[in-house]
């Protein structure tokens, strides 16, 4: 049973959420105001930006963690296997990405996930497809990019990942790769789904979204500081002209070099949306900001050393190569489309 304190706490969390997100430039200001530092100089800005993005992220972060916990208490990863299991190609590639968005599972759960989806008969293209969605076209990615860029580029970013999504499992299970995994992954026999037997209450969900909370943001807020300190300097430090002309409108591989520049990184969501707002407030062209979001996000190199203990290097490489075609034409199309 769950004690009536703590759905009482999370109703009282998100009114001190409230209150605290509205003083958000005051606090920024103010903290600035104590450093020896002058405001309008390098070093204020940078700090400036900060102290500003810092807590707002992490607020944001907080925010929809705790409500994408709530949401989960409906999914499970055998129930998501469940769900996905005979489904055919096309529709089960689009159900695959849909449930990549309310299931955000990290780059760390890939491998038992990958494991289960492929020993419960999902298609290997279907679990790409979810494999793409869930940590590029997250809860937190688009909450977020509605918060700082706002619904017109959150709303393009969800449907052209999603497409992504689809199209590149789908053509990654029309090439009929599954040889190329490893032998023992296709050795594994699917286990019974561990299904919930009771509806949670409402107190339980909340609880849910409590811990998803302390679960989630506990692991990735110092790489969420590092991502916005990192986007302090941009914003303070790197000159407008010279991220101009290196992802700027105008300089057509800028696409590709983002791309080719965001493989080795490493960074979630939450981490690297700061940078992608210094780098837009820089004058950086939006596709190519995006397309260098999506390659840290999808293709990180950690995430392919990861995978690599059930996929051959032959269909790792597939994998890259498909997705980053597609991530090239997202960033080609958003810089054509909001030019």
């Amino acid at each position: 049973m769950v004690s009536a304190a703590r759905p009482a706490a999370a109703l009282g969390a998100v009114a001190a959420w409230a209150v605290l997100y509205s003083q958000l430039v005051p606090f920024s200001e103010w903290v600035v105001s104590l450093l020896p530092v002058e405001r309008q100089s390098r070093l204020g800005e940078a700090l400036a930006f900060f102290f500003y993005d810092a807590p707002k992220v992490l607020l944001l972060l907080t925010l929809v963690v705790f409500g994408m916990g709530i949401v989960r208490t409906w999914f499970s990863a055998e129930r998501t296997r469940a769900l996905l299991a005979g489904r055919r190609e096309g529709v089960g590639n689009a159900m695959a990405a849909a449930l990549g968005i309310v299931t955000p599972f990290c780059s760390c759960s890939a491998v038992p996930l990958f494991i289960g989806f492929v020993s419960a008969g999902v298609p290997l293209g279907v679990t790409f497809s979810f494999l793409i969605a869930a940590p590029m076209v997250n809860e937190v990615a688009l909450g977020l990019l509605f918060a700082l860029v706002g619904w017109r580029v959150a709303l393009s970013y969800l449907a052209f990942g999603l497409m992504l999504a689809v199209v590149a499992g789908w053509v990654i299970g029309r090439l009929k790769l599954e040889a190329w995994l490893e032998p023992w992954v296709l050795r594994i026999h699917a286990g019974a789904a561990d299904l919930p037997r009771t509806r949670p209450t409402l107190g339980e969900r909340l609880v849910a979204g409590l811990d998803a909370v302390r679960e989630i943001v506990g692991r990735v807020w110092y790489s969420v500081i590092a991502g916005i300190a990192a986007g302090a300097l941009i914003h303070g430090y790197v000159p407008e002209d010279l991220l101009a002309s290196i992802m700027g409108k105008e300089a057509w591989w800028s696409v590709p070099a983002a791309v080719i520049v965001g493989i080795p990184m490493y960074s979630n969501a939450a981490g690297i949306i700061s940078v992608v707002e210094a780098l837009l407030g820089k004058g950086a062209a939006l596709g190519t900001v995006l397309a260098f979001m999506m390659s840290v996000i999808a293709l990180s190199l950690p995430e392919m050393i990861i995978l690599r203990k059930v996929l051959s290097v032959k269909l790792i490489a597939v994998f890259v190569a498909v997705v980053g075609v597609g991530i090239l034409a997202v960033g080609f199309l958003f810089n054509l489309l909001f030019a």
